[in-house]
């Protein structure tokens, strides 16, 4: 890696005075890890990344070490309609002993993920005594499925209203995209029963 890299088809004259390890970590390396941080940059906004963070506050993994009380209120300013101000301060209560409690049970100390903990906190009954934290660790989960219902409606909207279908009316659209969304459902309807 320390030899000087050398454009196939050039002249050792008229190459450029680079190692092999600057080539591919510089030039390679350094601008791929640019590329993807451009894209995710463009995909992501603020918002998205402050709510992604606040999220993984929520992973119980190695004894719930990415919690952060403070990001986890944030996560439930975002859902105004679930969490009142009083339910904030309730909240705030919850989580100082909840991280107590579950840090020092031995149930929750191999989880992995959030799917498991909300499952150990039905198992152990802790949704009942932690009703708010429960909430958040619910719409955590329900976030990831509510986007995917949403990108594969935008998906299914290209194929129902194509450039030749552009004129069609927003219920029109609507009924059209229930059917095309829900076809396994529909599929299993007999014709002369929609008739």
């Amino acid at each position: 890696m320390d030899d000087f890299f050398l454009i196939p088809g050039r002249s050792r004259r008229k190459a450029l005075e680079i190692t092999n390890l600057h080539r591919y970590r510089v030039e390679l390396f350094y601008a791929v890890l640019d590329m993807q941080l451009q894209e995710l940059n463009n995909r992501f906004n603020e918002s998205n990344t402050e709510l992604l963070i606040c999220l993984a506050c929520l992973c119980p993994n190695d004894l719930f070490a990415a919690f952060d009380k403070e990001k986890l209120l944030r996560l439930a300013e975002f859902y105004p309609k679930d969490f009142s101000a009083k339910d904030l301060i309730a909240l705030e209560m919850q989580l100082d002993v909840y991280i107590i409690d579950l840090r020092s049970s031995a149930e929750f100390s191999k989880l992995k993920g959030i799917g498991e903990l909300a499952r150990t906190m039905v198992k152990t009954k802790k949704d009942k005594v932690y009703l708010l934290v429960y909430q958040l660790v619910t719409l955590a989960l329900i976030l990831l499925v509510a986007t995917a219902t949403v990108e594969r409606v935008f998906s299914a909207m290209n194929f129902v209203k194509n450039r030749l279908r552009n004129r069609m009316g927003d219920q029109w659209l609507n009924d059209n995209l229930v059917v095309y969304i829900e076809k396994c459902v529909f599929a299993c309807i007999d014709n002369e029963d929609i008739i």
